[in-house]
């Protein structure tokens, strides 16, 4: 793999609330990561003007604040969220086949130019099976990852985010049309975290994941660049 098809692979978390800090980090990681996720924190702190600032430094934005309510909100959610020139979205695949349609057309609706990737997320990577289990679930978290990624699927949408445990099954059912984001990504000897189901950027990678989130391994390091850089190393050691 090269290092330009290392780098598209890597989403960096500006899960950071200070807008000036956000900025900065996006602007040091431009060049080493292939795109910048906005997620909650950023976004409510600072919302389409981050967007917007981290754009201009020519870095792509995947804007994840996985949307979930009845269809027509999110369409139009969906539709906002496209209109801020973003490449990524996500919904939450909870929210049924009709949202998810609605959230896809909303996305086409509201985009200038190329339809944002609208993206499912399905199981988080901060819950497991037991977790799951007090939730009410039935099956396993693979098993409703796998569930909810057909569902997203028939629905529209471009991609699914799903922990690399089940990444193999996913692109298995689903081939290599579908774009699969992968967060819970713990390089060698980095903490879990909150995180329960974790994989190395290798091991995603080798699974079939298409692009990998990457947080705290990155953003918390004493130089994020150089941290960058080494999942890079790691990434580009594949065959």
């Amino acid at each position: 793999m090269t290092r330009t098809e290392a780098v598209g692979r890597l989403a960096v978390a500006i899960d950071v609330g200070d807008f000036k800090a956000a900025l900065d980090l996006a602007r040091s990681l431009a060049g080493h990561v292939g795109i910048a996720k906005i997620g909650l924190e950023a976004f409510t702190a600072h919302g389409p003007a981050l967007v917007a600032a981290i754009s201009e430094l020519g870095l792509p934005v995947f804007l994840d604040l996985k949307l979930h309510d009845i269809p027509n909100t999110v369409e139009r959610a969906a539709q906002s969220c496209a209109a801020l020139g973003v490449r990524m979205l996500t919904v939450h695949a909870a929210g049924g086949e009709a949202m998810l349609r609605a959230a896809v057309a909303g996305a086409a609706t509201g985009a200038a130019g190329n339809s944002p990737i609208v993206v499912a997320v399905t199981v988080l990577t901060s819950l497991d099976d037991a977790a799951l289990a007090h939730l009410g679930f039935r099956g396993t978290a693979a098993e409703t990852a796998l569930a909810w990624t057909v569902l997203a699927r028939e629905a529209g949408c471009g991609g699914i985010v799903c922990s690399a445990h089940e990444v193999a099954a996913v692109r298995s059912r689903c081939g290599t049309g579908l774009t699969i984001v992968t967060p819970g990504i713990r390089p060698h000897g980095e903490a879990q975290g909150d995180q329960r189901r974790v994989a190395t950027p290798a091991q995603a990678l080798a699974a079939g994941a298409s692009l990998l989130v990457i947080g705290r391994p990155i953003t918390g390091a004493a130089d994020p660049v150089a941290a960058a850089e080494a999942i890079i190393d790691e990434i580009m050691l594949m065959r």
